[in-house]
């Protein structure tokens, strides 16, 4: 998980003791992610996927994530994996630089258009032509509860899906085509869709998408940036 600098601090205190379910789709990743792919998880928060992924014989998986609480986590619970605390962009990696990205849970915690722009634009950079970003997140729920939570903070926010939760976090729940259209401004294409259920970390049951999207064209222009120490 991740978020911009303005709800970091969620993410650096009660966030960071979150468990997160969002799963892996085995079809998924035989279909578009070869083994010896170098695949960045972006907002990987404590590790739960890159491990999962080392686990299915996946070796060239760097997480990173702005928290540095999630990624100190995950350096505990998950020793051995290349875990990496970077905030802002551009990340510390050449244009092209990976063969696949995962992108899990992260925009639903990230509320701004323009954050959540720069994110899939970055991952557009990173993410060599022909390559693959397999995202999930949480679309526009339609029970009761979320329905009058989008009501009551839609002022707030000035857009529908987003809300606050008790313990002082906000999220947001997207449109499909706001999703489809925002890797499709990166350079992606949707070659492949799913959906489900899933607990949420409050304990609740949400619906979530998933999709394949397969990198087109030539990389984004973007800084060139060798491989270098995390901030923070």
């Amino acid at each position: 998980m991740t978020s911009p600098q303005d709800f970091l601090g969620f993410w650096e205190t009660t966030g960071s003791a979150k468990t997160f379910t969002h799963p892996l789709d085995p079809e998924l990743l035989r279909a578009y992610l070869p083994r010896e792919a170098r695949v960045l998880d972006y907002g990987c928060g404590y590790g739960r996927l890159t491990a999962e992924l080392a686990g299915l014989g996946y070796r060239a998986v760097r997480g990173v994530d702005v928290s540095a609480a999630l990624v100190a986590r995950g350096r505990r619970e998950h020793p051995g994996l290349d875990l990496m605390r970077w905030a802002g962009f551009p990340l510390p990696f050449e244009d092209g630089a990976f063969d696949a990205a995962l992108l899990f849970a992260v925009l639903t915690c990230v509320p701004r258009d323009a954050d959540q722009s720069a994110i899939v634009g970055e991952l557009g950079r990173l993410v060599r032509p022909g390559g693959v970003l397999y995202l999930s997140d949480v679309p526009v729920q339609d029970d009761t509860l979320n329905r009058e939570r989008y009501a009551h903070f839609a002022g707030r926010y000035s857009t529908y899906g987003v809300f606050e939760t008790p313990d002082g976090g906000v999220f947001r729940h997207h449109p499909p085509q706001r999703l489809r259209a925002l890797v499709r401004a990166a350079g992606f294409g949707v070659v492949a869709e799913r959906t489900g259920s899933v607990a949420t970390p409050d304990g609740r049951t949400a619906e979530w998408l998933q999709f394949i999207a397969r990198r087109e064209g030539s990389p984004v222009s973007g800084a060139r940036r060798e491989p270098g120490p995390a901030s923070g």
